[in-house]
């Protein structure tokens, strides 16, 4: 089996989460590192047996490496990608691809001239209790949709803010808790039932101090199917609670908290039902009140993927022009709580 070779862009704190991620995997190493701080990246590279490197442009020119995961602040994930990209490379890029359309629209178009897979860090679809959950409304167990909402009720202390400069600005973090945290959830949401045509948000910055964008938003969402449904989005609510999505339909109702189903009920029972609302330990783990709880099996099998996407010249399993639709969803809401009004995404390209 080939070794597929890794570098890791960006030293923060979720870059430990992708070294982790390729170690636990088989026929994967970490060779190179680059960020922005050359001091940081020198000791992150020596913590992990890597070689720092001095530029992006350097990178690029290594015939030894095939792929890099992306963990820089949000806005600047473009800068990173389009090179590697462009030469091939794969990409790993955390979540949000990028914070701006533009920049989401030439991260795709530098994949495609490039010909490198690039995949999306969107781990949440991954999990045993979503994948449950698309089943059934891919199989019409809900029958006609009629709500269907995400709610992302997490904490984050001043300090989480304070810690790094770029961190609650609209030039590198892209928003608040809809584009940093509950991207998570506007993801899965629009994954498993498709876009809303039409949002309308209130937005505002409720318990924290230093920062330019919301700490707590509610989007309302009509589906073009005529369902409605909310998201909610805070990293205002201590303690912080499980990421929930709720999906009801006149022919029954199920709810999701982070990869466990709690609630599982449907005319016409299955012999699978049973089974599927007893699984209750989910792989999947977030950050509801602290972002050093977010595991890394999610990254795991997202690298996992990639190395063997390479391997057999496949696209990967989430790949990178289906991170789209969450950038899409979470810029149209941002406009209309700017703006004060409805806001279509098709508007938003």
């Amino acid at each position: 089996m080939k070794t597929v070779r890794f570098a890791i862009i960006g030293t923060g704190g979720i870059a430990a989460k992708h070294a982790q991620a390729i170690a636990a995997t088989p026929g994967a190493e970490v060779g190179w590192v680059w960020g922005f701080a050359p001091d940081q990246a020198r000791a992150f590279a020596d913590s992990i047996g890597a070689v720092p490197v001095a530029t992006v442009g350097e990178l690029s020119r290594i015939p030894g490496l095939d792929a890099a995961t992306i963990a820089t602040p949000s806005g600047a994930h473009a800068d990173s990608a389009i090179p590697l990209l462009e030469v091939g490379k794969a990409v790993l890029c955390e979540k949000p691809l990028d914070i701006s359309i533009g920049n989401v629209n030439a991260i795709l178009a530098a994949a495609e001239r490039g010909g490198g897979a690039l995949a999306a860090v969107l781990q949440l679809r991954l999990g045993v209790g979503a994948r449950a959950l698309k089943q059934a409304i891919e199989g019409g167990r809900f029958g006609k949709l009629a709500l269907c909402s995400a709610y992302l009720k997490w904490w984050r202390e001043q300090a989480y803010y304070d810690a790094v400069d770029w961190r609650g600005t609209w030039a590198l973090d892209g928003g608040g808790a809809l584009m940093n945290q509950g991207i998570h959830g506007v993801d899965l949401l629009q994954w498993l039932v498709g876009m809303p045509s039409e949002v309308f948000a209130y937005a505002g910055c409720l318990a924290h101090a230093r920062i330019e964008v919301e700490d707590t938003i509610a989007v309302a969402l009509r589906f073009p199917g005529g369902a409605t449904g909310v998201i909610e989005a805070s990293t205002a609510c201590k303690p912080g609670f499980a990421m929930r999505i709720e999906i009801c339909g006149d022919a029954g109702s199920a709810v999701l908290e982070d990869d466990s189903i709690t609630r599982w009920q449907f005319d016409g029972e299955r012999p699978e039902d049973q089974e599927i609302l007893n699984s209750k330990s989910g792989t999947i783990v977030g950050g509801s009140g602290d972002p050093r709880a977010i595991g890394f099996e999610g990254h795991r099998i997202l690298v996992e993927d990639l190395a063997d996407a390479i391997r057999n010249g496949r696209p990967p399993i989430i790949p990178g022009s289906e991170a789209k639709n969450a950038v899409v969803l979470i810029l149209a809401a941002y406009r209309a709580a700017r703006e004060g009004r409805p806001v279509s995404t098709a508007s938003i390209s």
